[in-house]
Formats: structure tokens, sequence, C-alpha cells
């Protein structure tokens, strides 16, 4: 029987492999490294490299830094890794971490952590205060809230001002960070400080959207549409001779 592939056939599912590449100090610039399979990720780190992490399934691309590396190859290093990774995905989110402060993300990654089932934490009842409802919340941590957000992206012309994870409501920013000369978009989730009395409240000028995965609610975000003043308006179109 052949194995020839007609072409009525569907595409073959391409494998979401992790692309790794090492910076090398005397061209000042990455190579991509060739990895045997039966090579883990983690045995890659060496106190004395500086890699490059393209993880396609996460949308993420991670400069790692070794102990010995100097100031001068962080600092070129972030400079080649953002065309690399625009040339992987200019919607990767890129995130320099040092050795021995890796976040679970990047331990995830290479595989010395397990990655959390957010899809699994929202079957069975609803919060009752017990000790195991407890540990579930918990164990959806922001960061991976926000891998969720990144990946369901925000509408055109809102903001988002707030994401509520079954009953803890947190506040949402994004801010610019210069690191090493380049600027690098941050986004943060932080809890509020006002403590919010008992009661039924109306979201006033505020959009709900809900992220669902297999019927449950993973995380519900609260949009503000972006109003910009007519005169700005009108004064745009004038530019435009419109």
């Amino acid at each position: 029987m052949s194995n020839e592939k007609s072409p009525g056939d569907p595409p073959e599912r391409k494998e979401l492999t992790i692309v790794v590449y090492q910076f090398n100090d005397q061209i000042g610039d990455f190579e991509e490294l060739i990895i045997d399979p039966d090579i883990n990720l983690s045995d890659l780190l060496d106190d004395d490299f500086i890699l490059l992490f393209i993880d396609p399934k996460h949308y993420r691309v991670w400069l790692w830094h070794g102990w010995n590396t100097t100031t001068r190859m962080k600092f070129i290093s972030a400079k080649m890794a953002q065309p690399i990774r625009d040339k992987h995905g200019i919607a990767y989110k890129l995130t320099a971490v040092d050795q021995d402060g890796e976040t679970h993300g990047f331990k995830v990654m290479i595989g010395i952590e397990e990655e959390i089932d957010y899809t699994k934490e929202q079957t069975g009842p609803a919060y009752e205060g017990t000790n195991e409802n407890l540990e579930l919340l918990e164990s959806l941590s922001r960061e991976k809230i926000l891998l969720i957000l990144e990946k369901a992206g925000i509408p055109e012309d809102y903001d988002l001002k707030m994401v509520i994870v079954k009953n803890t409501i947190y506040g949402y920013r994004e801010f610019e960070k210069n690191y090493l000369g380049s600027v690098i978009r941050e986004k943060q989730l932080f809890t509020l400080k006002e403590e919010i009395d008992d009661g039924s409240y109306l979201a006033e000028g505020h959009v709900p959207r809900m992220i669902f995965s297999y019927n449950n609610v993973v995380l519900t975000q609260l949009l503000q549409k972006i109003e910009v003043d007519d005169s700005i308006k009108n004064k745009s179109l004038k530019d435009l001779d419109i």
C-alpha cells in the first residue's frame, strides 16, 4: 500500500518543537543548535552560556543567562534576540531570565516542572471555602493567568482593566521596561488595595468578556472602551484632507 500523499489529503500537523540558539560572543550573534532528541533541554544550561529558547506552544521566547556571562554579552544578546523572535513570531513574548532565577514557565518549558492544566481546575463544585478549594485557587498562578490573557488577546479599541479568576479580582496594567537598551513591554496583575464591601455590583463602564474552556469559565475580563476625543478625531480627519 502506497504511503504517498494525494493532493486531497489533509496537511500533516506541524509539531511544536522548541528551537534553541546559543550566543557566540566571538561573532556577536546567535547560532542555532542541532539538538539530539535524547538530550534534555535542562542539560543545555551552562554557567558560561547565553541561550535563546523559542517555545511555539506557549508563544514565548526565553533569553537565558548563565552565571559567568558578562554585562556586555547580555546587552548584545538582548539586541540580537529580537530579530530572531520576529522571525518565529512577532507576537511571541520575549522574557529574560538569569541562572537560578528561572520562573515556573521557563522550568515547564525545559521539562523540569509540570504545567498546570487550568481546564481541569475548573471542574467540580463552585468555591465553598474548604482548604481543597483554596489550594485549587492558588494553583492558577499569575503567570499562568497572564499566559491565558496573552493568547486570548484584547479586542481592538478596548483596554483591559480587571481580571476575575474564581473569587479573586486582579487589576491589570501594561508598561514598558528598558532592559539592557531594549524596550520590553511587560504585563502585570496586581491585587486591589481597596477593600470591597459585601454586596452586588454593576460593572458600570466596563464590558465583561468570559474565556471558556470545555464549557467552563476559565476567567472573566473587564474591558473598558477607549474613548477618543472628538477634537482629536476632527483634527485627524482634517490632516488627512477628508
